[in-house]
């Protein structure tokens, strides 16, 4: 039996957070395994929605539960967002990359996605609600845009120490990496 996938959240400002995701070429058991433990770290992390490049993967892979209830799973795979409609309404985010930080971001209640599923399913489908705000902050990460560029200036103000503690941390990490070297 194959040894299930682990990963590690990544945090800003890892460089893959900022890399535009590429196609999955394979709908394998690879990209199933993948899908799985992606769902796995989102449940471990008391998530809704996570991406591929946060788990350091530049694959467009995206998965999200709302509801938290197992038939509510959903994984988008090579997504693209073909349409954005509705009143952008206000609402706070949050986002595993950027832990405990919320800001209020301006977002269209619905859009309509073209993906497949991890079988290689075509999916073409319109969500609103809840559910088209994690899918289109989830689709950021995978065009390399993150929580901290659709905040206003009033919430990169009131954050400003935990983003600088986070890029002190990466500094940190990444020096502990290289002497080890």
């Amino acid at each position: 039996m194959t040894e299930p996938l682990r990963y590690r959240l990544t945090l800003y400002p890892e460089p893959v957070l900022r890399k535009v995701a590429a196609n999955v070429p394979a709908f394998d058991d690879d990209l199933r395994l993948t899908v799985r433990a992606m769902f796995d770290l989102m449940y471990a992390s008391n998530g809704v929605g996570l991406a591929a490049p946060q788990v350091g993967l530049e694959k467009r892979i995206l998965v999200l539960n709302a509801t938290g209830k197992p038939e509510d799973e959903l994984a988008l795979v090579n997504v693209t967002i073909v349409e954005r409609t509705g009143e952008n309404t206000l609402a706070e985010e949050g986002c595993l990359s950027f832990p405990g930080i919320y800001a209020e971001i301006k977002r269209p209640e619905r859009c309509r996605v073209k993906a497949f599923s991890p079988d290689g399913t075509p999916i073409e489908r319109e969500f609103d609600g809840f559910v088209a705000r994690i899918i289109q902050h989830e689709y950021d990460h995978l065009e390399g845009v993150l929580l901290v560029d659709r905040m206003s200036a009033a919430d990169k103000q009131r954050h400003k120490a935990a983003l600088q503690d986070l890029v002190d941390r990466y500094r940190s990490r990444t020096a502990a990496a290289a002497r080890s070297r």
